[in-house]
């Protein structure tokens, strides 16, 4: 079964690939696909559980992510997507803060400001191609998986990086 990479590996701070044609045809795509399902429900820290994995977190190099949120007792659960070579197509001038934490970085949490409302293209796991809005959190984890996909970790966007144990003063999860 697929696991998360240690924070040092090369996958998390490379550009991930494009996926092929023929990757969706060979059953590249479904085995990535399925062992990011796999490894996002062996996530599990003081409580809290996973809502996102991007495949260079599993040390594959390609330009896949899904949100499955894993929360049991979260009211209000985010959709569930696969995409597959995403990319914006639009970006709102309005930024949000908001705390993050990172599968990949245990331990190490941050303020990051991001777009408010983002617009994403990309393909299913079917080949499909479509287009999605997100506001809010559901922005702000489409944004951080998506900077997976570039080598990019929150705590090189973060306005402010702590580590658990000296969360700054009034900071609550």
């Amino acid at each position: 079964m697929a696991k998360l990479v240690p924070e040092n590996h090369p996958a998390l701070h490379t550009i991930a690939e494009e996926v092929t044609p023929e990757e969706f045809a060979d059953g590249t795509v479904a085995k990535i696909v399925k062992d990011l399902r796999a490894a996002i429900k062996t996530y599990d820290v003081d409580g809290y559980a996973a809502v996102a994995i991007a495949a260079p977190q599993i040390g594959v190099s390609k330009r896949i992510f899904i949100t499955q949120d894993e929360s049991k007792d979260r009211e209000d659960r985010l959709p569930s997507l696969v995409a597959i070579n995403p990319r914006f197509t639009k970006t709102s001038k309005k930024m949000q803060e908001m705390g993050e934490g990172c599968l990949s970085i245990p331990d190490t949490y941050g303020i990051v400001a991001r777009h408010k409302n983002v617009t994403m293209e990309a393909t299913d796991e079917d080949g499909n191609l479509y287009t999605r809005g997100a506001g809010g959190l559901f922005s702000t984890i489409l944004q951080h998986e998506y900077d997976h996909l570039d080598g990019i970790l929150f705590p090189q966007r973060a306005l402010e990086v702590w580590t658990k144990g000296n969360e700054p003063e009034g900071y609550e999860n």
